[in-house]
């Protein structure tokens, strides 16, 4: 990895993209420390250190690079563009002219990125209204006493002035990605989804020594800093693992030239669902507390919902999160890889499986392996984001504290092994290394 890199910076133009890009990742992060107007910073940073920060909101605070409880102009992160994204991604199946436009190649997929920005500036003037209404009552920092004197001036215009800034900021953030993937390396929004994740480590990881208390912190960091490179070898065996399913192409003579006659493959991941299960249950958990925290109701019920889905080492809170993911591992897979239109595709071309007809039997035999290997994928999604919970059970630690969780972790590994493998394909085709061998 490191090799790709100093390999890069002797190539001028990469080491230009290279450069481009590290300039806007200092903008991002230039942009994730300045306050939103009319916020008081002083108070902020008295409450910040008694933040609970678990659930969704740990969630979005990781997406923030640790913006989001400071309330600064980049607050939201890429939040809102990835929650843009999924919605998109999943009505491209419902709608039919989604998935037409789907369909069209270059011209649709420009289209489809249009509706994601539109949708992305939506999101953002939802998400920015409810965390300023957050902080204006206090309830962003339930613990904290000057909770409620973040935003001094609780007029309507400074509210708007506030919203307005988080979505501009928003939109900024969007237009950095969308430059870093046109003029820089890898793609731009997991660039800084991967800067903003990275951003959080040190300051998470030296929480951890402070609240430890054997040898003054220093075993449970140790500790934490193992259990991280155990995960990185963990995650990046299983994302890199995949089931190649061997096609063979008939070869078809058109005119006096000979096309076909090749074979390839179909590589179906381990982990073919990607982080996206992970976000989708740990969404979906947020929403009983968030009931709990607006009805403030004292009824059974809610009584019931606080003892059990509010702190993440709760039983009830487990074993609920693990078959969330499970569950949407198989249910994004299944409208994420359309056996179908793949056997259809292979077929329209020529394509076929050793020892599978064509057509029904090749979907239905795609449809089988996929099945076989989304159990395990999903599994090991669902151990890997239960790792804070465990880490820490025995240290007494936030799990909000553990910076080597489930999703932080995937999002890391992945975009790191697909920049780098971007990196040493461009160099590849620059100095031909392995070609001419």
């Amino acid at each position: 990895m490191f090799t790709a890199f100093a390999r890069a910076f002797k190539t001028p133009d990469l080491r230009k993209k290279l450069l481009f890009t590290l300039g806007i990742i200092v903008i991002y992060r230039l942009g994730a420390h300045i306050p939103a107007p009319g916020v008081d910073y002083t108070k902020v940073q008295q409450c910040i250190d008694q933040a609970d920060s678990g659930g969704l909101l740990g969630l979005m605070q990781m997406f923030s690079g640790g913006a989001l409880l400071q309330i600064t102009i980049f607050a939201l992160g890429i939040m809102p563009y990835i929650t843009a994204s999924i919605i998109l991604q999943l009505l491209t199946v419902v709608i039919p002219r989604l998935e037409a436009l789907k369909k069209e190649g270059q011209s649709g997929t420009a289209k489809i990125t249009q509706y994601t920005r539109y949708l992305t500036v939506a999101l953002a003037v939802l998400q920015g209204t409810g965390l300023v209404a957050t902080a204006r009552s206090g309830a962003l920092f339930q613990n904290c006493t000057v909770g409620d004197q973040i935003v001094a001036d609780k007029s309507v215009f400074t509210t708007i002035i506030m919203v307005i800034t988080m979505t501009a900021g928003t939109a900024a953030v969007m237009w950095l990605g969308e430059l870093i993937t046109d003029r820089g390396i890898g793609n731009g929004m997991s660039i800084l989804m991967f800067i903003s994740i990275a951003a959080t480590f040190p300051g998470a990881l030296w929480a951890i020594k402070e609240s430890g208390k054997l040898a003054d912190g220093w075993i449970e960091f140790g500790t934490v800093i193992l259990i991280g490179f155990v995960m990185v070898g963990l995650v990046v065996f299983v994302e890199q693992a995949q089931r190649r399913i061997p096609v063979q192409y008939a070869k078809r003579m058109i005119g006096r030239r000979s096309y076909g006659g090749t074979s390839t493959y179909i590589p179906l991941k381990v982990n073919q669902a990607g982080v996206i299960p992970v976000i989708f249950a740990s969404s979906l958990l947020y929403i009983p507390a968030l009931i709990v925290q607006f009805s403030n109701s004292k009824a059974g019920w809610a009584t019931w919902i606080t003892d059990n889905f509010v702190e993440q080492n709760e039983p009830y809170y487990m074993v609920a999160y693990f078959l969330l993911i499970v569950f949407f591992a198989f249910f994004y897979v299944a409208i994420s890889f359309n056996p179908d239109e793949v056997a259809d595709n292979m077929k329209k071309y020529g394509g076929f499986i050793p020892g599978i007809r064509a057509g029904r039997p090749t979907a239905e035999y795609l449809s089988y392996v996929l099945n076989r290997i989304t159990w395990p994928g999903s599994l090991y999604l669902a151990l890997i984001a239960l790792v804070p919970t465990m880490a820490l059970a025995g240290f007494g630690g936030a799990n909000a504290n553990f910076p080597f969780g489930g999703t932080s972790i995937l999002i890391i590994v992945g975009v790191g092994l697909e920049t780098v493998k971007q990196i040493e394909s461009q160099l590849q085709q620059r100095n031909y290394e392995g070609f001419l061998r």
